[in-house]
C-alpha cells in the first residue's frame, strides 16, 4: 500500500508508515511542499494509487461524489498531538490495513474506526 500524508498533518507519521514498509510521502516531500492545490493531490493519489490520509474533511465531498483520491483516510480526532497519533497509528495499523485493502474511505478517531459506503 501506498500513502500521501497532507500537509496538517505531521512528517513523522509518513516516517512512521515507511518504517513498517509501506510506501508514504509526505506533502513536504512533494516539489510544491506544503502547498500543493487539492486538484494535484487527488491526481497524484490516482496516478500512484496513493491513500490520502487528511485531517481536513474538505476532500469528503470531492472523494463521495468523483472518487476522488484513490482511497481516503480521514483522521477526526481533533486536537492531537504527534506521540499520541503515532500511538493511534501503532494501536490500529493492522486493522487499518485490513479495512483499506476492501474499502475506499474509512476514518480514524480516537476510539473507533469507521468505514464509510
Amino acid at each position: 500500500m501506498k500513502f500521501l500524508v497532507d500537509a496538517q498533518l505531521p512528517k513523522r507519521l509518513a516516517r512512521f508508515l515507511q518504517s513498517a514498509g509501506y510506501d508514504a510521502l509526505h506533502t513536504s516531500d512533494l516539489p510544491q511542499k506544503n502547498a500543493p492545490p487539492d486538484s494535484d493531490l487527488n491526481t497524484l493519489s490516482i496516478q500512484e494509487q496513493r491513500i490520502l490520509i487528511r485531517k481536513d474533511a474538505d476532500f469528503v465531498e470531492s472523494f463521495l461524489l468523483q472518487k476522488q483520491p484513490y482511497k481516503l483516510l480521514l483522521i477526526s480526532t481533533g486536537n492531537i498531538n504527534n506521540n499520541e497519533l503515532e500511538n493511534l497509528f501503532q494501536k490500529n495499523l493492522e486493522q487499518i490495513m485490513a479495512l483499506l485493502e476492501t474499502h475506499s474511505y474509512i476514518e480514524i478517531s480516537r476510539d473507533t474506526i469507521i468505514i464509510h459506503q
